[in-house]
């Protein structure tokens, strides 16, 4: 490791022969090395080897010193907010430490598919037993979901099971995480708890992958906040509201001035902001989640409710809300404070641009009288029981998919975690867990937790213990996985093979298959619903197990589906779980998957061959060439 400054037999300037100088890299200052050394072009192993070269190497690249913090910084720019500028502290100790936490991660992570791919229910959850894997590493949080992010965010085509996984882990460390910051929320007194806080908890929960922050909502709020006491300064210059800086607690007493405030506010949010009420797709449930109801403009009685009683807050003027039947609204006292009479008040439709309401034209929006009970007003935890149990319903009315029985599994966990003695919603978690088939031990707690609260629930507790220790019993003895060869007698009807990207021909769907059956397997009672009978061939074909670009799983006949004309990818969560990679073409089976079907990747790579690559004349070059229309299609049913 030296240069030669002027070696030997090398003229000088002069044309006389210096003298002999020779020097090391190793006499540069060490601000000089340190600099070299953070060249972005050398990584952790180069700076290893350099350390080893000689102690003047070792001590520039010691463990405090700047080489091992840019190596860090450098590896994991995400985690540089979790270090204090300037800090010192040993940069290669939380190098190694970091690196053994990825690599155990990941191990983690990849065997996962190994040990439940049989086991995970249609639905797609993952026991929780390798959750608990991941948190025994005793390992800082922010490491762990570091490297889970790593995961997610490599190549977009590749390590899709492992990405499957590593998806469902995040999104359960951070839920844990969220609930333990909801607790806390819970346990602090009545008068500190913000409704906005706890519905910005909630949209987090229900959305743990989501960049939801509390500070980030606040400032969105602020900044609609500037543009009322904008609108408020054109009305009234002087007006007391205005003075008010962000954080202040500050409450009008004037009615007028208050009058004043929530004129500028209607106009602010529903004429120059034009906020709404999702009148049209009510029951969607982005219309819940707070940080959707500022990106979208829209959202439902309680949600809209929650952001117009902020904002009036931070203008000085109280708002209370009201748990109406049907229509959440809020209550502005229009007499001294401590008034109980529900005619003292004016009511806020927030859902109806701010309509301002007596108590009797209330009732006119559900069409129904009800007593004073309702026009009582309600704390931020049964605001947020509302909100929760909002979402729970629409849950419940969903289509059985993934996406709903998340929801369901979400908003009880939040219900639960609020009011944690509700023996229905108890009841109904133990039934989801069951029907999902996960977490049986955790099924037997809640029961038993039950039986304790309500005794005269013996009969379903029952039930479902008995049908969950068999359940338990059966993991314990797995059956092995049936083994479907291509070749066999019995599926030489059998067309197509996993991983093909197929196009259904009735209903137009984008799907790739999975799975196949020789013959269908549902009850009769589902062929009998689904019209089999009316096709061709009826239930005597081939019926394939699809992943459907709508995110639904499907079942189809082989004579309704074609392989795709331009082959794409299909938006589905649960791709992943059954396949490595998209490889342009077709999905390439993983692992797990080609144990189930031996035989049909070399068959799935054939018909890829044929269908959408041609040989150019005279050369080896492969070009891809759309799908041959196929017209001897039979007649399809109506």
């Amino acid at each position: 490791m030296a240069t030669s400054v002027a070696g030997e037999g090398h003229p000088s300037l002069n044309g006389i022969i210096s003298e002999h100088q020779t020097k090391k890299l190793t006499d540069l200052p060490t601000e000089l090395l340190e600099h070299i050394l953070c060249f972005p072009a050398l990584k952790h192993v180069d700076i290893c080897n350099v350390s080893c070269c000689c102690k003047r190497l070792q001590d520039v690249c010691h463990g405090r010193g700047k080489v091992w913090g840019h190596q860090y910084k450098l590896r994991w720019p995400r985690l540089q907010r979790f270090y204090r500028q300037n800090e010192c502290c040993d940069w290669l100790k939380e190098y190694k430490t970091r690196h053994r936490v990825g690599i155990q991660i990941r191990r983690t992570v990849e065997s996962i598919s190994k040990r439940f791919f049989t086991e995970v229910p249609c639905v797609g959850q993952v026991l929780g037993d390798s959750f608990a894997e991941i948190e025994s590493l005793g390992m800082p949080e922010h490491f762990c979901e570091d490297e889970l992010l790593f995961i997610l965010n490599s190549d977009k085509r590749k390590s899709l099971t492992l990405k499957y996984y590593a998806k469902k882990i995040l999104y359960f460390l951070r839920q844990q995480n969220i609930l333990r910051s909801l607790k806390n929320f819970l346990e602090q007194p009545v008068e500190q708890q913000s409704a906005l806080e706890g519905a910005v908890l909630v949209d987090q929960y229900c959305n743990p992958l989501a960049d939801i922050t509390v500070d980030s909502i606040s400032a969105q709020m602020d900044e609609i906040t500037e543009k009322v006491k904008k609108m408020l300064r054109i009305k009234n210059s002087s007006h007391p509201s205005l003075r008010i800086a962000q954080g202040d607690c500050f409450v009008l007493e004037d009615f007028e001035l208050q009058r004043q405030v929530v004129c500028a506010l209607n106009s602010v949010l529903y004429e120059q902001l034009q906020y709404k009420g999702n009148e049209f797709d009510y029951y969607n449930p982005l219309n819940s989640y707070i940080h959707q109801v500022l990106l979208r403009h829209t959202g439902i009685p309680i949600s809209l409710s929650v952001l117009y009683m902020t904002l009036a807050r931070k203008l000085g003027v109280q708002l209370e809300p009201v748990n109406f039947p049907n229509h959440f609204l809020l209550r502005w006292c229009q007499k001294p404070r401590g008034s109980e009479d529900i005619y003292d008040f004016v009511y806020i439709d927030a859902f109806g641009k701010g309509k301002q309401l007596t108590a009797k034209e209330c009732e006119y929006l559900i069409g129904h009288q009800v007593t004073a009970d309702y026009y009582s007003a309600i704390n931020t935890v049964e605001v947020l029981l509302r909100m929760v149990g909002n979402l729970l319903n629409i849950g419940k009315r969903g289509e059985g998919n993934e996406k709903s029985y998340q929801l369901l599994r979400d908003s009880l966990d939040l219900y639960l975690t609020i009011n944690p003695d509700n023996v229905q919603y108890l009841l109904l978690q133990a039934r989801l867990y069951f029907h999902l088939g996960i977490w049986p031990e955790k099924v037997l707690d809640i029961l038993q937790h039950i039986q304790a609260l309500d005794p005269s629930q013996h009969g379903a507790v029952g039930y479902l213990v008995q049908h969950t220790l068999e359940h338990i019993q059966h993991k314990k003895h797995p059956v092995a996985p049936e083994v479907k060869r291509r070749s066999a007698p019995e599926h030489l009807e059998v067309q197509y093979s996993v991983g093909l990207i197929m196009k259904h021909k009735r209903s137009g769907y984008n799907c790739v298959i999975y799975g196949w059956d020789p013959k269908c397997t549902m009850s009769q009672e589902w062929i009998t619903t689904m019209r089999v009978h009316q096709l061709s061939n009826g239930a005597n074909q081939p019926f394939y197990n699809v992943l459907v670009q709508d995110g639904t799983c499907r079942y189809a006949a082989q004579e309704n589906l074609e392989p795709h004309s331009a082959p794409l990818e299909i938006g589905h969560p649960e791709v992943g779980r059954y396949f490595s990679e998209f490889a342009d073409t077709h999905y390439v089976a993983n692992e797990e998957l080609q144990t189930r079907y031996p035989e049909d990747m070399d068959e799935t790579l054939g018909t890829v061959q044929e269908l959408y690559h041609r040989l150019t004349p005279g050369s080896g070059n492969q070009e891809k060439a759309p799908a041959t229309d196929q017209n001897n299609h039979q007649a399809m049913p109506m």
